[in-house]
């Protein structure tokens, strides 16, 4: 088969023909039919992002996608092949303990989770993956829609974690910062089908939260912020109507603290505030008003394992419409390509690579 190997961030990056891989026991390997392409793949192919921990040999790069069961290993007892998957990166590690390790497969592994990364390192740029059967989640009733365009989900799959963690109910007011980002857009679209009364979409970049709020439909309101203290908290709680029950802040690599705070005086005594995104700085948290006001701070890495699941069921219901979100379709062979195109891609445009199976 052919897989995108990398010897290592900042090495070498070849297309290769290498075996399809053998099942193992609690395994599932799949045939690629789309996957995912992050927007900042280049940089983490380029070693420029010297934060992330990846696997010490070379490795299949790639992460989330969609596939076809080709064949399961030992210990798999309700994926069969034949079946439509969707594929996760995100991966925890199956052992009963109090904290287990996690990865990110193709990419990262988290604080001690070396050995985990190396029995797991390939990721989803191939013609197959073979992945723990922890990471593939079964796709039932939507044979209408194609790989290319069910991948929406996997843009969604991130702050839809961060709503589940946040505790979002119908009828409730959601403040969601860095909003113009491709999963700031995409949370603002999953809270009005999870039943948001209110999504205030907070940014910068004033005509792309016009694009959001067209897109998001009337219960979608726009705050443009100026980073000013004194202007954008006040801002916030008007656009919520008084106070918002919880905010989401997805602003990514963030060089000051004051968006996040603004997003947390947004809040209503006893609101949530969940934290996705990443600072370059410290947060000061103002200490007195988190206790006068009950309120929650939150942090959330990833999403639940059954978050897939749960995701699949808005957009089969009807309630989801991940069509908003368009697909830019590339083949396999033209990855340097696509990886410029990833990087500039709207917020509501994503990068598909999709192998070519003739011949395999």
């Amino acid at each position: 088969m052919k897989a995108w190997r990398l010897e290592r961030p900042g090495g070498a990056l070849t297309l290769k023909d290498v075996p399809i891989p053998e099942p193992r026991p609690g395994s599932v390997l799949v045939r690629i039919e789309a996957s995912t392409l992050m927007s900042y793949m280049k940089g983490y192919v380029e070693g420029r992002l010297p934060f992330y921990n990846p696997p010490k040999a070379e490795y299949t790069i790639g992460t989330n996608g969609v596939g076809i069961v080709q064949s399961v290993g030992r210990d798999v007892w309700h994926i069969e092949p034949g079946q439509r998957v969707l594929v996760s990166s995100h991966f925890i590690a199956r052992d009963n303990v109090d904290d287990p390790n996690q990865i990110l497969i193709g990419l990262t592994a988290g604080p001690g989770a070396d050995a985990m990364l190396s029995d797991w390192p390939d990721g989803t740029l191939a013609d197959y993956a073979l992945v723990p059967v922890e990471a593939v989640t079964p796709v039932d009733g939507l044979d209408h829609v194609d790989a290319a365009h069910l991948a929406a989900v996997t843009r969604c799959i991130i702050p839809f974690g961060g709503l589940l963690r946040g505790r979002l109910a119908a009828g409730e007011t959601l403040v969601v910062t860095g909003a113009t980002g491709a999963y700031g857009s995409a949370a603002v679209l999953l809270a009005v089908a999870m039943g948001a009364a209110r999504v205030v979409a907070a940014g910068r970049n004033q005509a792309r939260l016009e694009a959001i709020a067209e897109v998001g439909g009337p219960r979608v309101a726009t705050v443009v912020l100026k980073g000013d203290p004194a202007e954008d908290p006040p801002a916030l709680r008007a656009a919520a109507g008084g106070g918002a029950h919880m905010a989401f802040d997805m602003v990514g690599n963030a060089t000051d603290p004051n968006a996040t705070l603004a997003a947390l005086s947004s809040l209503c005594r006893g609101g949530r505030l969940v934290l996705m995104g990443s600072m370059t700085t410290a947060l000061p948290v103002p200490y007195t008003l988190v206790m006068l006001n009950d309120w929650e701070i939150l942090g959330q890495f990833m999403y639940p394992a059954r978050a897939y699941g749960r995701l699949l069921d808005l957009l089969r219901s009807g309630l989801l419409d991940v069509g908003r979100i368009q697909p830019r379709l590339y083949p396999l062979s033209n990855l340097y390509e696509a990886m410029d195109v990833a990087a500039a891609a709207s917020n509501f445009e994503y990068v598909v690579m999709q192998p070519d199976y003739r011949g395999i």
